[in-house]
Formats: structure tokens, sequence, C-alpha cells
């Protein structure tokens, strides 16, 4: 895997060239990073063969290097220059050079979580020399884990530093989760987030904290100490509303005179509620509420949207922009289609939007790029929106106890990612003869 040290730059492909060495002979595309002002080439990705998509190309972790054709402009070039949403990648692993060609294809940030490194970690090789490295120095299992993770981030924000310089600090973010253990803990979340910043020592880090209620004050204080913050697991709008309070009250409480390097997105999951709801929906069995199915989550998304304008405007948030403030961005996350019946880009080409953000996992990502359209979406149709949220309100929809059953469902789903991954690197230590 070439050293992240030697791709500072997009710039110049001859440095970058020199760095890439071919170690397969697996099927391999090369391709070119693109912004505004130059051009440089990149390291390559494995592919495979897609049966449902008419590109033959399907973004996936590998390790090889290599060279092939030239990247193209892509709909999320688009979808960033004329809609202002940028586009980024949920997953993460390594060799993090595989996240070039997609940088190249228009992503602007990655989100991970711990789902996400128990899929990377327990399925590769690619961690065992360091995982050795650590346990042969004594660390445990769990201080092992948070040092993978973080060289991981640590090399993606390398590698996303151009976006993030280019845009003033607006994009270019890689996003890291403290541990999932922690989401009723208030203190214990001040203090991982503290931690994580300290050891990632990016300025393009993004410190995920649930969006739990005793998680809701460890945003204001995270935020209010100037550390950027990604708040994920946000399943309702009285819940998202109390997270834009949370981030006022954070830039507020801070005491800094410039504003402009404290930024925050919300993650407001999508797919998710849909799953729920149409479960509920089949119990009722009436025509109005079978009619309902796969509505209830973009409709829920558009109301934040308005909430989110609302929010973000008036006195309160004109002092604050006035010391540099930035918005607080939406980021719909959840966006692979969970239902097969559904169209696949259902929960990205409905919420397109300004000053959003949309991170796709591969699924939803290459179907986007094969027939995505790129058109203003989020505020077309608002009075739609909010008949679709009061008519499942009518039925006996109660979204309260929507977003707290979602909520915790994602919380105990990230514990238990985490606890199989902690277990799986025990048996990989145990594998390697590195512990009694």
């Amino acid at each position: 895997m070439a050293s992240v040290s030697k791709l500072s730059t997009p710039n110049p492909a001859a440095s970058l060239a020199d760095a890439i060495r071919s170690r397969s002979s697996s099927p391999k595309c090369f391709l070119a990073f693109h912004d505004r002002r130059r051009t440089s080439s990149v390291a390559s990705l494995r592919i495979r063969q897609s049966p449902n998509l008419n590109t033959p190309l399907l973004v996936r972790c590998s390790h090889t290097d290599g060279n092939g054709s030239v990247a193209k402009r892509t709909t999320l070039h688009d979808l960033y220059e004329k809609e202002g949403q940028s586009p980024w990648y949920d997953n993460l692993c390594r060799p993090v050079t595989d996240l070039l060609p997609l940088i190249a294809s228009g992503v602007r940030g990655v989100t991970s979580n711990p789902a996400i490194f128990q899929k990377a970690i327990s399925s590769s090789n690619a961690y065992n020399d360091q995982f050795r490295e650590l346990v042969q120095a004594g660390k445990d299992i769990e201080s092992a884990y948070w040092e993978l993770v973080v060289k991981d981030i640590q090399d993606a924000c390398k590698l996303f530093e151009p976006i993030y310089d280019q845009t003033d600090g607006g994009d270019g973010y890689v996003s890291v989760e403290v541990s999932p253990k922690l989401a009723d803990d208030t203190k214990g979340t001040i203090q991982a987030a503290k931690w994580l910043h300290k050891v990632v020592n990016r300025p393009n880090v993004y410190i995920k904290i649930p969006a739990t209620a005793p998680c809701i004050p460890s945003i204001k204080e995270v935020i209010a100490n100037g550390i950027s913050v990604n708040v994920t697991l946000i399943f309702s709008l009285a819940r998202y509303e109390a997270v834009i309070d949370a981030y006022l009250d954070g830039l507020e409480a801070s005491g800094l005179n410039d504003l402009s390097r404290v930024t925050s997105v919300a993650s407001f999951f999508v797919s998710r509620v849909d799953t729920l709801i149409d479960k509920m929906l089949e119990k009722i069995g009436t025509p109005e509420a079978l009619n309902l199915r796969g509505k209830a989550a973009v409709a829920q998304a558009a109301l934040a949207y308005q909430l989110y304008q609302r929010k973000f405007s008036g006195p309160r948030w004109e002092a604050l922009v006035k010391k540099g403030a930035k918005k607080q961005r939406l980021l719909w996350a959840s966006t692979s289609v969970k239902n097969p019946a559904y169209p696949d880009t259902l929960y990205v080409a409905p919420l397109i939007g300004p000053d959003t953000v949309s991170t796709m996992p591969d699924q939803a990502l290459q179907a986007f790029i094969d027939h995505g359209t790129v058109s203003r979406t989020i505020d077309s149709n608002a009075s739609e929106a909010e008949g679709v949220y009061n008519a499942l309100q009518k039925l006996g929809v109660d979204w309260g106890f929507v977003g707290d059953q979602l909520e915790a469902e994602g919380v105990d789903s990230f514990k238990k990612s985490f606890d199989s991954l902690l277990d799986s690197l025990q048996e990989k230590a145990n594998s390697l003869k590195l512990v009694s």
C-alpha cells in the first residue's frame, strides 16, 4: 500500500505514481483526481462485475494497486457544484488509498461507525502487522483496537485534506465515533471525544457523538471546547431540534472570537424509519395505511430540512455568524434501501438540497452515480411531506415511539458490533499466538 505521507496533496502525478507498486494481476482501473485547480493520478481499486447496473464498476476495499483508465465527471460532481450537496462515502477500510478513486469520482468526505470497523478489521488481514506490534508492545485488546482505528482515520484525513483546505474547512471531513458503550454516559462521552480529537490530531476529523438524551449535554460541551462534531443516530424531529440547540449553545459557550473552525453535521437517519413504520402500517392493514408504505422516512427528512432552515436564521444565529459560525449541516444517513421493492436511490434522490450532506454506502453510491438525477428536491413539495407525516399520526403512528425505538436499536447494534470486534481481535491475538 502506498504511504499516505506521500499523498498529502493531489499533485503532481509523477510523485504519486512512484509511490504506487503493483502487487496483483487482479482487474484494476486507474482514476484521476479532479479539482478546479489541478489534476493528478491516483491509486487503483479492485472491481467486480455488477449484474444489476449498467456500469461495470462497483467499489470494494482491496489489497491491490495498479493502472487502467482515466476517471470522468460523475453525477457526484454535479450534486455538489450545481445543488450544493456534499456526497460522502459511508465506509472505511484498508488500504485507505482505495478512497482515492472515490475522491476522483466526486466523494468529499467519509463516515465510519463501529459496525464498519467491525467488518473491516475482522474480515481483513491488512491490520495484522500493526495489531501484532501493538499486542507485543503490551497493549490490551481495546487499546489496540483504538490504535488501529486512529491510524485509518488519520490516513483518510490526509487524503481529504486538500478538499478541506479548498473549502476553507467547509468539507473534506472524516468521522470517527466514540465508544458506543458511552451512549448513556454524559461525562464519559465528553472525555472520550476530547481524547479522540487529541490523538487523531487532524483539522478535518469529526468526532461522532450519538444523539441520545444523556449525550445532548456532551455535544454542547464538546462544541464549546472547539471540537467539531458529527452528531449521529438522529431519528426524530424533536431530538433533531435538541441537537441544533446543543450546537448553538456550545458555540455561544465557547468564548471563541473566531468560530469558523468549529463545525458540525447532524446525521439524520432515513431508511430505518421506513423499515419500522412499514411494519406498523402492514399491521394496520387498511388501504390508506398500505398506501403510505415507503413514504414516512423522506417526509420526516423534508420536515427536518424545514426545521434546519428556521433554526439557522434570525437574530440568534446572525450574532454567531458575525463571529464566523457555520451552519450545522444536515447529513442524510442510512441511505441504503432495505426493501428491494423500492427504487435504489429512494433515500438519496428526494433529499437533494443546498448545505446538506448525503453519506452513501457502496450500493447507494453506485446506484446514484449510475442513474441518479441531480436536481433540488428536498423542499420541492413541503406540503406533501407534512401531509404524509400527519396522516401517519392519524393512523396511530407515534413518532416519539419510533424515534426512541430506532435510537435504542441503533445504539444496541453498534454495541454488539463493538463487542463482536473485540472478541474477534482476541481470537486473532490467540491465533497469532500473541497472548495466552
